[in-house]
């Protein structure tokens, strides 16, 4: 791997996969010229989802945290400490992420991850801008899940740090599964000297 690039985690969730939305949200990284090294279509289990979102305690708690201030800064009234709030919405999580197959994927590039997640957009739909994935092809709203008591659909999850890269691909690939090859877009987009493809 070359020192510019790095490696993250996808998931097209459950929404993703019902709506038929698969090959559109792929192209996309394909087309900014992220590449794809493990690719698979798996139904995951509870066990599997809860190990996804869940790398600590104190991590539920931080999620907590930021829900309670959301809904402070909304005018909602919350009477739950941070923890509960947190398993909470974890519950949530892990029950959507169980609810359906969904392709899990490791995208390979310069920046993968700060570039992969500005493909995808903000975490809720409605402050996504127009051009990401999430902006692009869904309406759902925190509003909108809280109404349901569910999980906001925003159609791809993708790592949001270094650790969390190598902490989730390690969840759901093994090591063998990530394969290392060079693709003929590499030195287009890569290389030096431009004349090196003529090689």
């Amino acid at each position: 791997m070359k020192l510019h690039e790095e490696k993250t985690l996808v998931l097209l969730k459950p929404d993703a996969v019902q709506r038929n939305l698969i090959g559109e949200i792929i192209g996309r990284f394909e087309k900014a010229g992220l590449k794809i090294v493990a690719l698979k279509f798996v139904l995951p289990t509870k066990d599997q989802a809860y190990k996804h979102y869940v790398k600590n305690e104190a991590e539920i708690i931080a999620l907590g945290q930021r829900s309670i201030e959301g809904q402070k800064r909304s005018g909602i009234e919350v009477k739950t400490d941070p923890k509960t709030q947190g398993q909470e919405i974890v519950n949530k999580l892990v029950k959507f992420l169980s609810s359906s197959p969904v392709v899990a994927m490791v995208l390979q590039g310069n920046q993968a991850i700060a570039i992969t997640r500005k493909l995808v957009g903000s975490t809720e739909p409605l402050q996504s801008a127009v051009g990401t994935i999430r902006g692009d092809y869904t309406v759902d709203s925190y509003a909108l899940a809280d109404s349901g008591d569910r999980a906001v659909r925003n159609l791809v999850h993708a790592s949001s740090s270094q650790f969390d890269s190598e902490y989730e691909i390690k969840a759901w690939f093994t090591k063998e599964e990530v394969v290392d090859y060079k693709n003929v877009r590499d030195k287009i987009l890569y290389d030096v000297n431009f004349d090196s493809i003529k090689e």
